[in-house]
């Protein structure tokens, strides 16, 4: 059993990933350190040229030596083991949520457009 002072680190990538159509992608930075339990937001910001073309923003999960997979995107189901985002076009962002973070959740969070 984990004692109440344990925390859960959740590590983030560090650099912007772009979208394949050059629209620049942004995240926060550095590693976050959460307590087990702890609600968690990591922010993903998004710049786009285009207008009239439906956006698609993706969150990926990396786990320590295991391929990124896909944890959520904007067309579909939010909502993926606890966590949640919602496209939010006003102010450009598909911010990541969890209620409550487990250890199981260390990983790198990466945000894609």
């Amino acid at each position: 059993m984990l004692s109440a002072f344990c925390s859960v680190p959740v590590v983030v990538l560090l650099l912007i990933i772009r979208g394949t159509n050059g629209d620049p992608v942004t995240q926060t930075e550095g590693p976050v350190t959460l307590s087990e339990g702890a609600s968690m937001i990591l922010n993903c910001t998004y710049q786009s040229s285009s207008t009239t073309v439906s956006l698609f923003l993706f969150w990926y999960v990396q786990y320590l030596n295991k391929a990124p997979q896909l944890l959520l995107k904007s067309s579909t189901r939010r909502e993926n083991q606890g966590f949640q985002a919602n496209l939010v076009n006003s102010d450009s962002s598909f911010h990541l949520k969890k209620s409550s973070v487990q250890m199981s959740d260390m990983a790198m969070y990466y945000c894609a457009l």
